[in-house]
C-alpha cells in the first residue's frame, strides 16, 4: 500500500523522506485495519443477518462504531491515502443511515380505554432487590418485569410488594433463570414461551380489557450459544406473531439481550410490535451495562408494544447492585369503536 503521493517534495527540516513515507504507510495500515473491521459488522447488518462470533457481540454497539471510524479517516488524511479517505467517508454513510430507527410508528386507532405503567428490571441474579423494591414504591407502576429474580428475589417481592401487586405469574429458579410478572389488574396465566430462562406470560384484566403480557428474556449471544440465542429470539417472535389477529393487545417486556441493530430482534419488529422506547423518542437510550450508560452501553431492555397501544414517556433508572437499567414506560390503551 504506497500512500506517499508527494514523492520529489523538499523533506521538512529535520526529517529523513524515508521515515516520512514510513509514518504514512503505518497510519494508512493502521485506517484499513480499523476500516476492516467496521466493514465486516457493516457488511452483515447490510445483509440482514447477525453472523458468527464476535460480529453479534459489536453489532449490540453499532453506533459506537463510529469512533474506530472517525480515527480511520483522521489518520487517512494524515497519510494522504485517498482512496482510504472515500472507504471511511463510506463506512460512516452505512452507519449513520443504519443508526436510524428502526420498526414501525404510527397512533393507535380508537379511543382511549385505560392508562398504566410499565416497569422492567433485569436484577442481576436478585442482587439489585431492594433497590427494584424501593424504585417500585415510588414510581407505582401497575405492571413489574422482573428478570433474573432468583429465590430471595422472589420471596423478598412476596414479602414487600404483595399488598400493592397481589397478582403474579413466576417461573421460579436460582442464578438468572427466575423471572416474575406483578400485576395490579387480575392475571389469568399462559403457557408462556419455553426458554432456558424463565419468560412466563399472562392475561391481564387492564379496566375490562384483555391484554396480553410476555416477559422477554432470551439467553445472551456468547461465543458458544448464538444458537440458542437465536432460537429464544425466534420463540418470542412466533410468541408475538401468533398473537396477531386474535384481537388481544399485547406487552412484550424484559431483557432481550439484543438491540435494534440485531436482526434476530428486528424480526420480532416484523410482527408489527413497536418499541415503546421509540415512539417516546429514547431509542438509542442504553440499558445496558449500567456502569458505563448513559455514557456507553446498548439498549437491550425494552418494553415493546402492540399497534393499540402509545408511549407517553419512558425514563431509565440506575439501581443499585444491577448491571442493568430498569426502564419505566407510561403508555395509554386504546379500544376499538
Amino acid at each position: 500500500m504506497d500512500t506517499d503521493t508527494t514523492a520529489g517534495a523538499w523533506p521538512a527540516p529535520g526529517e529523513a523522506p524515508g521515515r516520512r513515507r514510513g509514518g504514512r504507510r503505518f497510519a494508512a495500515w493502521c485506517a484499513a485495519l480499523l476500516f476492516a473491521g467496521v466493514s465486516v459488522v457493516v457488511g452483515f447488518r447490510i445483509a440482514d443477518s447477525d453472523g458468527v462470533t464476535p460480529v453479534p457481540q459489536l453489532l449490540a454497539f453499532l453506533p459506537w462504531l463510529l469512533a474506530p471510524t472517525g480515527a480511520g479517516l483522521l489518520l487517512t488524511l494524515a497519510a494522504r491515502w485517498w482512496t482510504g479517505a472515500v472507504w471511511g467517508v463510506a463506512l460512516l454513510g452505512l452507519l449513520a443511515w443504519f443508526i436510524e430507527p428502526y420498526g414501525r410508528t404510527g397512533d393507535p386507532v380508537g379511543r382511549p380505554v385505560a392508562e398504566l405503567r410499565v416497569l422492567t428490571s433485569n436484577v442481576e441474579f436478585g442482587q439489585g432487590t431492594g433497590a427494584l423494591t424501593d424504585a417500585v414504591r415510588r414510581e407505582r407502576p401497575d405492571l413489574v418485569f422482573v428478570q433474573e429474580c432468583e429465590y430471595t428475589c422472589d420471596a423478598a417481592l412476596r414479602r414487600d410488594l404483595a399488598e400493592d401487586y397481589p397478582h403474579r405469574r413466576a417461573v421460579e429458579g436460582g442464578g438468572s433463570e427466575g423471572s416474575v410478572i406483578l400485576s395490579r389488574f387480575p392475571l389469568e396465566g399462559t403457557a408462556g414461551v419455553p426458554g432456558t430462562m424463565g419468560m412466563p406470560g399472562a392475561v391481564a384484566d387492564v379496566d375490562g380489557s384483555p391484554v396480553r403480557l410476555q416477559l422477554a428474556h432470551p439467553m445472551p449471544p456468547l461465543p458458544d450459544q448464538l444458537g440458542l440465542w437465536r432460537s429464544e429470539l425466534a420463540a418470542l417472535r412466533d410468541a408475538a406473531a401468533g398473537n396477531r389477529g386474535t384481537g388481544t393487545p399485547l406487552l412484550l417486556a424484559g431483557d432481550f439481550n439484543a438491540s435494534q441493530d440485531h436482526a434476530a430482534f428486528r424480526r420480532i419488529l416484523d410482527t408489527g410490535l413497536r418499541d415503546a422506547a421509540r415512539l417516546a423518542g429514547a431509542d438509542r437510550t442504553p440499558t445496558w451495562p449500567s456502569r458505563t450508560a448513559p455514557a456507553f452501553g446498548a439498549q437491550i431492555d425494552h418494553v415493546l408494544v402492540s399497534e393499540e397501544f402509545s408511549a407517553r414517556d419512558v425514563r431509565f433508572l440506575d439501581l443499585a447492585d444491577t448491571d442493568h437499567r430498569a426502564v419505566v414506560v407510561d403508555l395509554t390503551l386504546y379500544g376499538r369503536d
